[in-house]
């Protein structure tokens, strides 16, 4: 039992190094928080909604902000729900695209754009993903993503993306 608790405390005190490592990388983007709180504040001064779409886990995620979101009394909707209305110029998308793009994330970015919202994307790919190019700001996310998975077996880490 004591080698099982040992090696446990040993797995978690890796997972907690790892993720500690990510978050005190140097970095030469502005903090994707300070950015975020940035443009809701702006939003919200002007009583605009916030529509926020991902996919997958990052999706899962968003929709918990979005639920966060609602209830510090803004106008909160994910995008794709049944009650969720038009973005109009008063607006803004959070978007997540991890990887630098979906195809489905550069769709609603653009259809936010053409209808003049604003477009906030999460993403730890700003330079290279194709959605970076649909969006007013860009606050980059320190992460491993399915663009930079080396894929061995020997680069995996304990975490994977």
């Amino acid at each position: 039992m004591d080698t099982g608790n040992a090696s446990m405390a040993s797995l978690a005190s890796q997972i907690c190094n790892h993720i500690a490592s990510i978050f005190s990388k140097p970095s030469i983007h502005p903090p994707a928080l300070d950015l975020m709180v940035a443009e809701l504040a702006s939003i919200a001064s002007q009583k605009g909604r916030v529509f926020l779409y991902g996919v997958g886990r990052e999706g899962l995620m968003l929709k918990a902000l979005c639920m966060r979101l609602a209830h510090l009394g803004l106008s909160a909707h994910f995008v794709f729900d049944m009650t969720t209305p038009p973005i109009t110029s008063k607006d803004l998308l959070v978007a997540s695209a991890g990887p630098g793009g979906f195809s489905t994330v550069d769709a609603i970015c653009s259809v936010a754009r053409s209808h003049g919202g604003r477009v906030l994307l999460l993403t730890a790919q700003p330079e290279t993903g194709s959605s970076v190019r649909h969006a007013n700001v860009v606050a980059y996310v320190a992460a491993q993503t399915m663009a930079d998975d080396g894929g061995g077996e020997k680069s995996r880490t304990l975490l994977p993306m």
